[in-house]
């Protein structure tokens, strides 16, 4: 017979293991692959806050995007006065071009990650949105699982995928979730989705884990979807070290399947050899 304050004290539901998790963990890092070609990169960005704010988390957003603004001229000497509070589970920090002023001999900025946490201590997660050639210095040896974004258009698809080729060969991530600013019910979404996983598996050994969409068009009150909701849990125990996993995994012991399965070791058939070379070239 259980103890009944062990029954008091277990978690209600999913968002209730990870807001305990995280009540003693370290910032969460979630890099996300900027793309200039997606108009509702910004949209994406707010709705994966939104998701963490869900949990009763603190999210700082990093735009040091190829469109982000200039950091602020105190960046080199404060960088916790450049935060600004955008709402109580949100802050933001503009930083285009900042990572490379961390850049060792070694050609690593790991140490940017480490000064933006000091600067803001109140975070649980750090959404780091920045270019893939600036994800692959700052993101040594961490184990974490980089977004791609895209859209329907054929240029985001194809940014999306340079993104993952680049960091699946500089800094070694083989892991990786898609967010696209499209309908949910749009058809070709899934498409595209399949696309970026055949050629990610076949050229690269890479695999796209899970993904989902959100509508720009959306209002900003609009509920989460419940494929939104698990991507942005899936991001945040992909970072946790292993210990922590399994207590994690032991308070949310029902998580929903994957959309679906990586196709390893399934020869690719003629059309899906195709639709993969479109978006490789």
């Amino acid at each position: 017979m259980r103890d009944p304050m062990s029954l008091s004290n277990a978690p209600k539901d999913q968002a209730d293991g990870l807001r305990r998790l995280f009540a003693t963990a370290r910032v969460r890092v979630v890099p996300v692959v900027s793309n200039p070609h997606v108009v509702g990169s910004g949209a994406l960005l707010e709705g994966l806050c939104a998701a963490f704010g869900e949990l009763g988390l603190h999210t700082l957003v990093v735009d040091a995007g190829e469109r982000a603004g200039q950091p602020s001229e105190l960046a080199a000497v404060d960088l916790a006065a450049c935060v600004e509070s955008l709402s109580a589970k949100v802050s933001f920090l503009s930083a285009r071009g900042l990572p490379l002023r961390y850049v060792n001999a070694h050609g690593s900025a790991a140490q940017f990650l480490e000064a933006v946490t000091d600067a803001a201590p109140f975070a649980d997660v750090i959404l780091l949105h920045a270019s893939a050639a600036e994800l692959s210095r700052v993101l040594v040896s961490r184990a974490v699982r980089p977004v791609l974004l895209a859209d329907t258009d054929v240029q985001s698809v194809t940014h999306a995928y340079a993104g993952m080729k680049w960091l699946s060969q500089r800094a070694g991530l083989m892991v990786y979730s898609l967010l696209m600013a499209c309908s949910p019910q749009l058809r070709l979404a899934e498409r595209i989705a399949q696309q970026l996983s055949s050629c990610g598996d076949g050229f690269l050994g890479a695999v796209l884990r899970d993904w989902a969409c959100l509508d720009p068009r959306q209002p900003v009150s609009a509920p989460l979807a419940h494929e939104m909701r698990h991507l942005s849990r899936e991001l945040l125990l992909a970072s946790v070290p292993g210990a922590a996993l399994d207590a994690a995994a032991e308070a949310m012991p029902l998580r929903p399947r994957p959309m679906w399965q990586p196709q390893s070791g399934r020869a690719a058939s003629p059309a899906q050899r195709h639709a993969a070379l479109d978006v490789a070239h």
